[in-house]
């Protein structure tokens, strides 16, 4: 039996904000309530919900006749740019079907990409997400299993696994990215309604904690007909070295 969270629609608007606050996203002043509304389509008391626990944390004031007011946030975080908050969003706007979920012994690669020993146990889940038009991506996770034990299946279809990881007291740090290109093999091109064969976005992401030890593995095969990643990128250093660096924008679906 696996724990209830606390992962209804206001909790994951709070996430949103939350991430947003801390990345310094609201320094022009925090959007109105009716705004709010508008870009996460729900009702005003959802939306109150969330603006209440940001002020419990100490995030907001919430004034009447004022208001909200951004507050200092004092100490540090190694935040993991725009992507909890990504896919919090993609969450609202999409749905999932949970093809597999449990405990399984890692495999040589996956024990070493969590730094785990021979023999170890993860959770790993495989999930198709989709929008009204269709399946949008195949993702495989894995994480330990002293994480993995604290939510399942029924979890995993309401509530971004990032989400519920941080809920069960995992602090997200960073994450190492990778993407590339695979074609579809015949399970993957059934469960999103591809030709076999057919060109796939592939995601290789590393998460890990503040304490920056690896707590999730992700496989993700996404239709790039549908799924799109955006990032701006800058250029930095003296004239002899410049180089691009890049900053997370967001997903188009």
């Amino acid at each position: 039996m696996t724990a209830t969270l606390p992962m209804t629609k206001y909790h994951q608007i709070y996430v949103v904000l939350r991430e947003q606050l801390l990345e310094g996203q609201f320094s022009a002043g925090f959007p109105g309530e009716l705004a709010l509304m508008q870009q996460f389509g729900v009702a005003r008391v959802t939306v109150r919900r969330a603006l209440e626990l940001l002020a419990a944390e100490g995030l907001i004031s919430r004034e009447p006749g004022r208001g909200t007011r951004v507050l200092p946030v004092g100490g540090s975080r190694a935040p993991l740019t725009g992507l909890l908050e990504n896919l919090v969003s993609m969450s609202l706007k999409t749905s999932v079907t949970v093809l597999e979920v449990g405990m399984v012994i890692a495999s040589e690669n996956v024990a070493n990409a969590l730094q785990l020993k021979a023999g170890d146990s993860v959770q790993k889940a495989v999930r198709v997400r989709q929008t009204q038009d269709g399946p949008i991506s195949h993702i495989t996770t894995y994480v330990p299993a002293e994480i993995g034990r604290r939510f399942g299946r029924d979890e995993l279809t309401t509530t971004p696994i990032l989400v519920l990881m941080e809920a069960s007291g995992v602090k997200v740090g960073r994450a190492h990215q990778t993407i590339s290109a695979r074609l579809a093999d015949v399970l993957v091109a059934k469960h999103l309604e591809v030709a076999v064969g057919s060109a796939l976005l592939a995601v290789r992401r590393l998460v890990y904690d503040d304490q920056d030890r690896p707590v999730q593995w992700l496989h993700g095969l996404y239709r790039p007909d549908r799924y799109e990643y955006e990032m701006q990128l800058s250029r930095v250093g003296d004239i002899d070295a410049k180089v691009w660096v890049s900053e997370d924008l967001s997903v188009q679906f």
